[in-house]
């Protein structure tokens, strides 16, 4: 080709290659091949579509299952699909063999699959041919080590019993392949298949459940550990008369059984089958048992790590509750528990929704210390002591106390590893959407109100459990408003990829404030975005690593703008906040004032958020100074954007009104309804049966110029 000419098209280009290209598409039951795949296939040299049937007499009966196996695993995978396969002529001879690759999806909608690959001929000579041998006998030893370097690598590779068995048929082993592989495992006194490739699914049945003092080679590999090699049918015929007429239908012409051994105990035995006469050479005999050795080890990490996983799968169905189609009614619940990743899959993270005698229900989240097996066994009993303690109908302060009693007691049993536990305990009522929160040293909630605004809501808490069996636990009471939605999580959501608590949860606040879907979508979308691929926890940059689990916890009241039904939020032009400051808690001041900030987040006048900040922390100090009762803030914002109000009420059981004072220049207070009068549009006192209320509205200004905007 000289330069400047243009790229031959892909057809072309592959078919110089011989290469062909085809197309499946189950749903309409079609395959389409190129030129050069339908000469692959031994038919005229031109496009042409096939149905299913007409593809499928093309090809060697058992490669048509091996596809379809194949293709189901690399979906599920995620990987490309590559398979060996036979091409047959009409009289059922095998005239040459393919290598196809491909890589299919799947459509759920239309429940099928459609693949896009190519064929090309394997070249290397006809195995057990003169050629066959020929073709390696001058590089053997380079060949076989380069071959057992790939064979190792791959079924080290293998995750599971039938990947192990998908690897191994796959295996061309140098100047000769089995034509048909079967791996035997040992329960109790009787030998069974625990896979096969090259025979019909129905030809293992005289196989599965045979005698190990059988007279059979499998069962005698067995029996004395040591191989067995059988070069013809005459000799497979006179050492096994009685089991020869099993073997003989399948019409192959030399065998090999050898042995699986680990840590010297023999496990089972492998079958490789020929259709073509094999003399078993001392160099073919090497390669074969350095292939049953690490068929063995693959085999015995895969059923390690496959008694792990229903292990794990056992734990987390007794540990953690299913939450199932339960309604609350005018309430959604969703949760999600996610393992790091690594090790067992099973730590101390946990979720609980309990029923109340009161008709209530309460929502408990957690983390016990560590990441081990004993973290997980702590963290199954204190669950059913949370549940106990719930069930008996306590407070939430009151479960909490007894709860980290309970633990103090069982971790002093190994005063070498204690333990703790973080835990937050929400009591619900679904009637009006009040609740009753406990903390002990866990995160705090979040609330999503229904126009899409994110607020975290700072609780009071104690010491984690099971620090101090006498510890307290104070109770916060808050009130999920129609539309609004809680989040309550572990760490593990917040604290990961290098992110502390204030970075995570900013993180975490803007997919709460960007989301657009129901519940279930919601908890997807926040565990998606934290946890990654399956693969990223431990194959990601370091420092994007998981390293702890991750549980959490959706509550949405019914309303407008939740995203606990199937519809689009909307949003909703009213946003509240409420919180309680008590006289012997003079520093959440400092966290009402944050409050109204993340409320008043999208105002269109820093000015006007810095004026209502000041009169806010002005109202609560009076209250705090000047009575002996508690304070109540209601904070609310109504109305569209660039017109909104924000209303400030701040509510105590004192009598007295207060009365505008004229402060000296130097006095240290009286300044409180001076400032009130002056930055505020309007303000006023309301009594109640008992008590009062002094409240202050800000109307939105863009440009900031109007009444309450402040400078000092």
């Amino acid at each position: 080709m000289r330069t400047g000419e243009p790229l031959p098209a892909v057809g072309e280009a592959l078919a110089a290659l011989a290469t062909g290209l085809w197309h499946w598409d189950t749903a309409t039951g079609l395959v389409t091949v190129d030129a050069e795949a339908a000469r692959l296939l031994g038919l005229p040299a031109e496009q042409v579509s096939l149905t299913e049937a007409q593809a499928r007499a093309r090809l060697h009966p058992v490669d048509w299952n091996e596809i379809t196996g194949v293709i189901q695993l690399a979906v599920a995978e995620g990987t490309l699909a590559e398979v060996r396969i036979r091409i047959m002529d009409e009289q059922g001879r095998i005239v040459r063999v393919v290598r196809s690759r491909s890589k299919p999806s799947f459509d759920r909608a239309r429940k099928a699959y459609r693949l896009i690959g190519t064929l090309q001929e394997v070249t290397e000579p006809t195995p057990g041919t003169p050629a066959g041998r020929s073709a390696v006998t001058g590089d053997w030893r380079r060949s076989r080590e380069a071959f057992l370097l790939d064979a190792g690598r791959a079924l080290a590779e293998a995750r599971s019993t039938q990947e192990v068995l998908r690897v191994t048929a796959n295996l061309s082993m140098p100047g000769f392949s089995p034509d048909g592989l079967a791996v035997f495992g040992v329960e109790g006194d009787r030998l069974t298949i625990i896979g096969h490739h090259g025979q019909q699914q129905s030809d293992e049945s005289p196989f599965s459940d045979m005698p190990l003092d059988t007279d059979y080679p499998a069962a005698e590999v067995v029996r004395t550990g040591r191989a067995v090699y059988l070069s013809s049918p005459e000799q497979y015929k006179a050492r096994y008369p009685l089991t020869w007429p099993l073997a003989e239908r399948f019409g192959r012409r030399s065998w090999a059984f050898l042995p699986l051994t680990v840590a010297g105990r023999t496990m089972g035995a492998w079958m490789a089958a020929f259709t073509y006469p094999v003399a078993f050479t001392p160099d073919e005999r090497s390669v074969l048992a350095t292939v049953a050795r690490m068929l063995a080890q693959a085999l015995t990490r895969a059923g390690l790590a496959e008694s792990e996983r229903a292990l794990t799968d056992g734990l987390q169905r007794t540990m953690l509750p299913k939450l199932g189609p339960q309604r609350i009614p005018g309430m959604s619940v969703a949760a999600r528990y996610v393992p790091t990743g690594g090790g067992l899959q099973v730590g101390g993270d946990w979720y609980d929704v309990i029923p109340l005698p009161s008709g209530r229900f309460a929502l408990v989240i957690g983390d016990v210390q560590g990441h081990d097996v004993r973290a997980a066994g702590l963290m199954g009993q204190l669950r059913i002591a949370l549940r106990a303690y719930a069930s008996e109908g306590h407070r939430p302060d009151a479960v909490l106390t007894r709860a980290s009693r309970f633990l103090h007691g069982i971790s002093d049993e190994d005063p070498a590893d204690p333990r703790f536990a973080t835990c937050l305990y929400v009591e619900v009522d679904p009637a009006n959407g009040v609740l009753d929160i406990a903390r002990a040293g866990h995160p705090d909630p979040a609330i999503r109100m229904s126009d899409g605004t994110v607020l975290m809501r700072p609780t009071s808490g104690g010491l984690p459990l099971g620090i101090d069996p006498d510890a307290d636990y104070p109770t916060t009471r808050l009130a999920l408003e129609s539309g609004e939605t809680m989040l309550i999580c572990t760490d593990g959501l917040i604290e990961t990829g290098g992110h502390d608590l204030d970075s995570g949860w900013r993180r975490l606040r803007e997919i709460l404030e960007d989301h657009k879907g129901d519940l279930e979508e919601l908890a997807d979308t926040l565990v998606q975005a934290v946890h990654g691929p399956s693969s990223h926890h431990t194959t990601g940059p370091l420092a994007d690593r998981r390293e702890d689990d991750i549980a959490l916890l959706l509550l949405s009241r019914e309303g407008e703008g939740c995203g606990c039904g199937d519809t689009v939020i909307v949003r909703a032009p009213v946003r509240r906040t409420m919180l309680t400051i008590a006289q012997a808690e003079p520093e959440r001041i400092a966290v009402a004032r944050q409050q109204l900030r993340e409320l008043l987040h999208d105002w269109a006048s820093p000015d006007q958020v810095d004026s209502g900040v000041l009169l806010l922390s002005e109202l609560l100090t009076n209250v705090l100074v000047h009575t002996d009762s508690d304070a109540l803030l209601v904070a609310e914002i109504t109305g569209q954007e660039g017109e909104r109000r924000l209303r400030i009420e701040v509510t105590d059981t004192g009598d007295d009104l207060p009365h505008k004072r004229r402060p000296g220049e130097l006095a240290s207070s009286g300044r409180g309804l001076v400032l009130i009068e002056l930055l505020a549009h309007a303000w006023g006192v309301d009594p109640r049966g008992e008590g009062k209320s002094i409240w202050f509205e800000l109307y939105e200004s863009v440009d900031g110029s109007a009444d309450g905007s402040w400078s000092p």
